[in-house]
Protein backbone atom coordinates (compact mmCIF):
# COMPACT_ATOMS: atom_id res chain seq x y z
CA UNK A 1 0.00 0.00 0.00
CA UNK A 2 1.57 3.26 -0.54
CA UNK A 3 0.96 5.36 1.92
CA UNK A 4 -1.91 5.57 4.24
CA UNK A 5 -5.08 4.80 2.91
CA UNK A 6 -7.83 6.70 4.74
CA UNK A 7 -11.47 4.50 4.86
CA UNK A 8 -14.70 5.91 5.93
CA UNK A 9 -17.02 3.75 7.69
CA UNK A 10 -20.26 4.29 8.11
CA UNK A 11 -22.17 1.78 10.53
CA UNK A 12 -24.56 2.63 13.00
CA UNK A 13 -24.08 -0.79 15.20
CA UNK A 14 -21.26 0.14 17.74
CA UNK A 15 -19.62 -3.35 18.01
CA UNK A 16 -19.73 -3.81 14.71
CA UNK A 17 -18.67 -0.06 13.55
CA UNK A 18 -15.35 -1.13 16.07
CA UNK A 19 -14.59 -4.08 14.77
CA UNK A 20 -14.02 -2.28 11.67
CA UNK A 21 -12.05 0.45 12.95
CA UNK A 22 -9.80 -2.11 14.22
CA UNK A 23 -10.02 -4.21 10.93
CA UNK A 24 -9.00 -0.75 8.91
CA UNK A 25 -6.06 -0.11 11.80
CA UNK A 26 -4.77 -3.29 11.38
CA UNK A 27 -4.45 -3.42 7.90
CA UNK A 28 -2.59 0.09 7.95
CA UNK A 29 -5.32 2.14 6.93
CA UNK A 30 -6.80 5.47 8.89
CA UNK A 31 -10.75 4.40 10.29
CA UNK A 32 -12.67 7.75 9.90
CA UNK A 33 -16.01 6.34 12.02
CA UNK A 34 -19.32 7.94 11.57
CA UNK A 35 -22.79 5.99 12.98
CA UNK A 36 -24.72 8.32 10.74
CA UNK A 37 -25.15 9.91 7.53
CA UNK A 38 -24.82 13.42 9.06
CA UNK A 39 -21.42 12.52 10.73
CA UNK A 40 -20.18 10.58 7.52
CA UNK A 41 -20.94 13.76 5.25
CA UNK A 42 -19.29 15.96 8.11
CA UNK A 43 -16.82 14.09 8.06
CA UNK A 44 -16.34 14.07 4.46
CA UNK A 45 -16.02 18.01 4.37
CA UNK A 46 -14.05 18.31 7.79
CA UNK A 47 -11.29 15.41 5.89
CA UNK A 48 -11.55 17.03 2.28
CA UNK A 49 -12.63 13.09 1.27
CA UNK A 50 -11.38 9.70 2.14
CA UNK A 51 -9.81 6.92 -0.15
CA UNK A 52 -12.44 4.76 0.02
CA UNK A 53 -15.65 3.93 2.38
CA UNK A 54 -17.46 1.28 3.49
CA UNK A 55 -21.74 1.87 3.65
CA UNK A 56 -23.74 -0.32 6.27
CA UNK A 57 -27.36 0.60 3.62
CA UNK A 58 -29.95 0.42 6.03
CA UNK A 59 -29.37 2.73 9.77
CA UNK A 60 -30.99 3.48 12.50
CA UNK A 61 -33.96 5.21 12.65
CA UNK A 62 -35.27 4.10 8.60
CA UNK A 63 -32.08 6.20 7.20
CA UNK A 64 -30.24 4.98 4.59
CA UNK A 65 -26.61 5.25 3.23
CA UNK A 66 -27.99 7.25 -0.13
CA UNK A 67 -26.87 10.65 0.66
CA UNK A 68 -23.46 9.00 2.04
CA UNK A 69 -23.04 6.94 -1.20
CA UNK A 70 -24.45 10.24 -3.46
CA UNK A 71 -21.40 12.30 -2.46
CA UNK A 72 -18.89 9.73 -2.71
CA UNK A 73 -20.15 9.14 -5.96
CA UNK A 74 -20.22 13.18 -6.36
CA UNK A 75 -16.14 13.09 -5.31
CA UNK A 76 -15.27 10.13 -7.35
CA UNK A 77 -14.62 8.09 -4.37
CA UNK A 78 -14.71 4.37 -4.29
CA UNK A 79 -16.96 2.42 -1.65
CA UNK A 80 -18.75 -1.26 -0.85
CA UNK A 81 -21.87 -1.73 0.57
CA UNK A 82 -22.00 -3.28 3.49
CA UNK A 83 -25.79 -4.85 4.79
CA UNK A 84 -27.75 -7.60 6.06
CA UNK A 85 -30.62 -6.33 3.76
CA UNK A 86 -30.09 -7.96 0.59
CA UNK A 87 -33.04 -7.48 -0.54
CA UNK A 88 -32.46 -3.55 -1.07
CA UNK A 89 -35.91 -2.63 -1.50
CA UNK A 90 -35.06 1.00 -2.20
CA UNK A 91 -34.69 1.40 -5.93
CA UNK A 92 -32.25 4.26 -5.38
CA UNK A 93 -30.01 1.94 -3.61
CA UNK A 94 -30.22 -1.06 -5.90
CA UNK A 95 -29.08 1.57 -8.71
CA UNK A 96 -25.83 2.45 -6.38
CA UNK A 97 -22.69 0.94 -8.12
CA UNK A 98 -20.66 -0.49 -5.46
CA UNK A 99 -19.86 -4.57 -4.42
CA UNK A 100 -22.54 -5.62 -1.92
CA UNK A 101 -21.04 -7.41 1.41
CA UNK A 102 -22.87 -9.66 3.29
CA UNK A 103 -23.31 -8.97 6.70
CA UNK A 104 -22.44 -11.08 8.77
CA UNK A 105 -18.85 -10.78 7.43
CA UNK A 106 -15.56 -10.77 8.77
CA UNK A 107 -14.30 -7.44 9.57
CA UNK A 108 -10.83 -8.24 7.45
CA UNK A 109 -13.18 -9.76 4.68
CA UNK A 110 -14.99 -5.95 4.84
CA UNK A 111 -11.91 -3.78 4.55
CA UNK A 112 -9.77 -5.99 2.05
CA UNK A 113 -12.88 -5.22 -0.39
CA UNK A 114 -12.66 -2.05 0.43
CA UNK A 115 -8.72 -1.51 -0.20
CA UNK A 116 -9.76 -3.95 -3.61
CA UNK A 117 -11.91 -0.66 -5.17
CA UNK A 118 -9.16 2.02 -3.91
CA UNK A 119 -6.58 3.19 -6.72
CA UNK A 120 -4.64 4.88 -4.49
CA UNK A 121 -4.84 2.26 -1.89
CA UNK A 122 -3.11 -0.56 -3.95
CA UNK A 123 -0.02 1.94 -5.01
CA UNK A 124 -2.13 3.50 -7.85
CA UNK A 125 -2.31 7.86 -7.88
CA UNK A 126 -2.71 10.41 -5.37
CA UNK A 127 -5.11 11.03 -2.86
CA UNK A 128 -8.30 11.93 -3.57
CA UNK A 129 -10.04 14.90 -2.82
Amino acid sequence: MAGTCSILLLEDEPIILMDLEFAAEDMGCDAVPASNCAGALERLATLGGVDVAVLDVSLAGGETCLPVAEELGRLGIPYVLHSGDLDRHDERIRELDADLIAKPASAETVIAAAISRCERCNGGGDKAS
